[in-house]
């Protein structure tokens, strides 16, 4: 849709491009304004006391606003929830930071994570936003989906996995989706690690021949809503 405002919103830095890199581009491709919201700081939890370098915070978020330009994205926005300990929070600080975020961009189309992740972070936010995400009178949010990252989605229990629903071609996008995931120099693994980039590319291309494309990004629709006819 002209005008569409999109809103991807993630636990760290780099899963706005595993699961949505070539989706985010196609948006920007169609001029809409996408904007990317990171909740946890994504560092935390590899040091022993949980302490964060600034100077490495500091190049975490360059490696995101990197990553952001090669896609098109228009905003981003950091918080500093503790990195795989967002269950210590309380649900309703996340939910308000989102709903101001989504507020504040005026958004129509979420994306965001997978509820069934293995990584407790992913479980809060998707939680969190289908709570800020209420369909109340007046609701902006028109339509609502979850996506996979490679390195969480799979390694859920069984029963938890992630059953797409909707499929996004990304063919023409995804050199760039590639590009945008070397950005993050500190959080790409090497081969056969499922967060690396030839992994990426596989998923892309498996994902693809589900649907009968060259390359593609799956999705799970959480919720839509189509606004009524009009009687003129």
């Amino acid at each position: 849709m002209p005008g569409e405002r999109v809103a991807v919103v993630v636990a760290h830095p780099d899963d706005e491009v595993l699961a949505f890199g070539g989706t985010i581009c196609r948006h920007a491709e169609l001029g809409h304004l996408v904007s990317v919201l990171f909740l946890a700081t994504g560092l935390a939890a590899r040091s022993d006391n949980g302490t964060i370098d600034p100077a490495n915070l500091e190049s975490l978020h360059s490696e995101a606003r990197a990553a952001a330009d090669i896609m098109g994205v228009r905003k981003i926005e950091f918080h500093d929830f503790p990195d795989n300990r967002m269950d210590t929070v309380p649900l309703l600080d996340v939910v308000k930071r989102i709903s101001t975020f989504i507020e504040k961009t005026g958004a129509t189309v979420i994306y965001t994570h997978h509820i069934g992740d293995l990584n407790v972070d992913h479980a809060i936010v998707a939680r969190a936003v289908i709570t800020a995400c209420r369909p109340v009178p007046g609701a902006q949010v028109r339509r609502i989906y979850a996506g996979e990252i490679l390195s969480s989605s799979e390694y859920s229990l069984p029963q938890h996995r992630f059953l797409p629903t909707t499929y996004i071609g990304i063919d023409r996008y995804i050199d760039r989706k590639r590009d945008a995931l070397k950005c993050y120099s500190t959080e790409i693994r090497y081969w056969p690690h499922p967060r690396s980039i030839k992994a990426v590319a596989l998923l892309a291309r498996l994902r693809g021949s589900e649907c009968g494309m060259e390359a593609a990004e799956a999705l799970l629709l959480l919720r839509e809503i189509l606004p009524e006819l009009s009687k003129t």
